[in-house]
């Protein structure tokens, strides 16, 4: 039997379809489609019932299924073992984060780490939605404020807090007076901002007051409502990481920072996994740019 295309069979029935199974592993569908056909052919039985919206195992393919899926994750997990003492990584390696943060630190750090590290494909996907890296195929997720998974485990890399900015030329809300009254304020809002929202700002002073943001402009990106306060069309409340370079160059004012708990960034791995060369070389690049930054 083909191990090979053994493994690709599980893998397509592990991920519910070819389709599904080629973005995990960033391969043709073709591939294993014509992988699971051979092996097919080789044991002269039908494995998967073709011609469906979703994918269905036939009762030989269930069989083979159960039977040789825990097998071959023992073989990889042997493999990864090996691979882990390696001197030097190699390999693919995919990294999920989200939008603000590839933006700002890792097209960079992703740069250095390729250079660093030429036999090593690395591939960075930016997107806010939430992926499970065992079914989608990813070797280490950059999560903010991530929910506990046992899953998962990790290292924090950043903490981060947000903060209440605009252009120069706004005039910022009066100081606080003591008052529990909420002081309204143009604003350019997050599109996935709940409605009603408030912000509640310290100073730096440490004075503290709240802000009614009445919305002026909504957009859909944190990248595009920066372009905006920066256009002068309101205040807005953004990651210390996307604006500190622009308090600094006096483009834009901070009027205060939101008065919350740190936000945390972490870089998380599956816990059935063990750290790679590749994970670990890039988590050691990615904390030592973070700490530069």
């Amino acid at each position: 039997m083909d191990l090979a295309a053994l493994a690709d069979f599980n893998l397509v029935a592990t991920h519910g379809g070819f389709g599904r199974a080629a973005r995990a592993v960033g391969r043709p569908k073709a591939t294993l489609s014509r992988k699971v056909a051979e092996l097919e052919q080789g044991l002269g039985v039908r494995l998967i019932e073709r011609g469906g919206r979703s994918l269905r195992l036939t009762e030989e393919g269930r069989t083979l299924h159960e039977r040789s899926a825990g097998l071959m994750a023992e073989l990889a997990e042997a493999g990864e073992a090996v691979a882990s003492r390696a001197p030097t990584p190699r390999g693919r390696l995919r990294i999920s984060a989200p939008i603000v943060f590839a933006h700002v630190l890792l097209a960079r750090i992703g740069a250095s780490f390729a250079l660093a590290y030429p036999q090593v494909e690395l591939e960075i996907v930016a997107q806010d939605r939430v992926i499970d890296p065992v079914e989608e195929g990813y070797d280490l997720v950059i999560r903010i404020n991530p929910s506990p998974d046992d899953r998962l485990v990790g290292r924090r890399i950043l903490n981060d807090e947000r903060l209440v900015v605009a252009a120069p030329g706004v005039v910022p809300p009066p100081a606080s007076s003591g008052s529990d009254a909420a002081v309204p304020v143009a604003a350019v809002m997050f599109a996935a901002t709940p409605p009603g929202t408030v912000w509640h700002m310290r100073d730096k002073e440490g004075a503290q007051s709240t802000l009614l943001p009445r919305t002026i402009l909504k957009l859909s990106s944190l990248m595009m409502v920066r372009e905006a306060v920066l256009a002068g069309v309101g205040a807005a409340l953004l990651p210390r990481l996307l604006v500190a370079g622009d308090i600094a160059a006096g483009r834009l004012a901070c009027w205060g920072c939101e008065d919350a708990a740190p936000v945390e960034i972490w870089a998380l791995y599956s816990s059935r996994r063990l750290l790679s060369a590749k994970v670990r070389a890039f988590l050691d690049t990615l904390i030592e740019a973070v700490a530069e930054h």
